[in-house]
């Protein structure tokens, strides 16, 4: 009776074979997306679709297999979770692309998983189904969005933002002349981790002058520059195109041209018109493409704030 009581005991204290399956399972994916993902990053595809579509679905896979699992859906988010969850500490400022890219990863992990789920309930009725355990498989094409250009969507973005200022068109134009001011407060969504700028160097607004905008580090890249130069300016116009670029901003979009027009609307008050052309770099268009335009045009608020704004 002791023995027994002691066999109870243990199998409470420790886990059980099911549980150290699991983990098994869970370790054996995370090592395969780890051999993957350094894979497609060597090969200089870390950007693309095989990144953010092809390593969740060799993980749904695998995930989708863990012995005892009732959903092919419960397994793959719980071990998606975990292996996120996992990443996430070690990646340091690399959080940020974890941040953005989970939701992707999870959304591609249930569509795998329900077509499994329901092959498999098919399969129990003896219903001859097989065929939607593979179709998952249609996720595939999206994985290769991105690998060459010829599968790529059209890359070029232009995003504007309007915006009402209390000083005269003058004002306006000293202002931008002076060169931004890095201690202005950034947008909310832009303090999560990007690049922010901490010192610029240049003024002027005469053709050929240069601006050059130091910004932090993120994502494991040390601190880099991004250098304008006026390009064209004239009364209540400037355009700003860009000379090189060393900050980590380059892994996501191409800076190309930032555009400023202002007019006066009321005494005392100018309408400022911030235009940004850049290129996207992440894939898929239809997940990053939304996410680049809505942090562009917060990083264009910001610019008429600390740039335009003489206050």
């Amino acid at each position: 009776m002791w023995a027994d009581e002691l066999d109870r005991e243990d199998k409470g204290r420790w886990p059980s074979d099911e549980q150290w399956m699991l983990a098994a399972m869970i370790a054996v994916a995370a090592v395969a997306g780890a051999i993957v993902y350094k894979t497609v990053w060597r090969g200089g595809l870390g950007t693309t679709g095989l990144m953010f579509i092809g390593i969740p679905v060799v993980l749904a896979v695998l995930l989708a297999f863990t012995p005892k699992a009732k959903t092919a859906k419960g397994a793959i988010v719980k071990g998606l979770a975990i292996i996120l969850l996992t990443a996430a500490p070690l990646a340091g400022e690399g959080y940020l692309c974890i941040l953005f890219a989970s939701p992707l990863f999870f959304a591609v992990g249930l569509v795998t998983g329900a077509c499994l789920d329901y092959a498999r309930k098919k399969q129990r009725e003896d219903k001859d189904r097989s065929v939607f355990a593979w179709a998952w498989l249609a996720l595939l094409p999206m994985a290769l969005e991105g690998v060459t250009p010829t599968l790529s969507f059209a890359r070029s973005e232009r995003v504007e933002t309007v915006r009402v200022v209390r000083a005269a068109p003058a004002q306006v134009e000293q202002a931008l002349a002076a060169g931004l001011r890095p201690e202005t407060p950034l947008p909310g969504f832009l303090r999560i981790g990007f690049p922010r700028p901490l010192a610029v160097q240049g003024t002027g607004l005469r053709v050929g002058d240069l601006r050059r905008m130091h910004f932090s580090g993120a994502e494991g890249d040390g601190p880099g520059d991004l250098v304008m130069r006026v390009a064209a300016s004239g009364p209540g116009y400037v355009r700003f195109e860009r000379v090189s670029d060393e900050t980590h901003l380059r892994q996501w979009m191409a800076w190309e041209v930032s555009e400023v027009r202002w007019h006066e609307v009321a005494p005392g008050q100018s309408e400022v018109r911030w235009t940004i052309q850049y290129a996207r770099r992440l894939d898929p268009a239809w997940y990053f493409g939304p996410w680049e335009r809505f942090a562009v045009k917060q990083a264009a608020d910001y610019l008429i704030a600390a740039d335009a704004d003489p206050r």
